[in-house]
């Protein structure tokens, strides 16, 4: 029964993820933002356990950390969460950048420091869910995208950096998936949203555990998944 740690589990592509891994037995830990979502992420999955921290708060994870119990070994740790806002950059203040860079890019950063210990005992794998705004920039999401870009820094570094103690880092690249987040995107953009146009978040959780379960002589370092015809 393999461990694994998911941010972002409590709806889309994280929901996903967190139903198929439990279904097959292993076993679950939930970062949740506060204590009334960690109640309601245990309802959702029995037999999960949660730690709390606030993403949008990154300096403040080690604190919470330190009055928690953490799993001792992790095969997985999953970086699902984030937030976007859209906007021109001329007009995007400076608490819409530092939010998005906070949530999407520093707290994982963190939070991968912090468990690193427990991720290296298990030789296990980062994986790090960024966007096609990871990849290639369009106007109005230049905040949103530069957080992901920084999200790919932080995990081509990781993965040269941890490969010495056997932890494996995959990017996944979604395009346009159903979630609540791109119904927000929507919202913003002053278009109608149609969920069956885009991914099923359970299409992305497949591909996440594709590369979970790739044997241990190979590695799944990038991977893109888009939309179908």
């Amino acid at each position: 029964m393999a461990t694994h740690l998911i941010t972002g589990g409590g709806s889309g592509i994280g929901a996903a993820l967190a139903g198929m891994l439990a279904e097959r037995g292993d076993e679950l830990w939930l970062l949740a933002r506060d204590a009334g979502r960690a109640a309601q992420l245990r309802d959702s999955f029995p037999g999960a356990r949660t730690l709390v921290g606030d993403l949008a708060e990154p300096s403040r994870l080690s604190w919470a950390f330190s009055h928690q119990s953490v799993p001792p070994q992790l095969d997985s740790l999953i970086h699902v969460a984030g937030v976007v806002e859209l906007g021109p950059v001329a007009d995007t203040p400076v608490a819409t950048w530092q939010h998005q860079l906070n949530v999407n890019a520093v707290s994982p950063a963190e939070l991968t420091r912090l468990l690193a210990p427990a991720l290296r005992t298990a030789r296990g794998h980062v994986v790090f869910v960024n966007s096609g705004a990871g990849l290639r920039v369009s106007a109005e999401w230049g905040s949103y995208a530069a957080s992901k870009f920084a999200v790919r820094a932080i995990a081509d570094a990781l993965r040269e950096e941890e490969r010495q103690h056997g932890v494996r880092v995959t990017t996944v690249y979604p395009g346009r998936t159903a979630t609540p987040m791109q119904e927000k995107v929507h919202q913003q953009e002053g278009a109608a949203y149609d969920a069956s146009r885009w991914i099923d978040p359970a299409s992305v959780a497949t591909a996440i555990i594709a590369a979970l379960d790739l044997p241990r002589d190979a590695e799944i370092t990038e991977l893109t998944v888009r939309p179908g015809a």
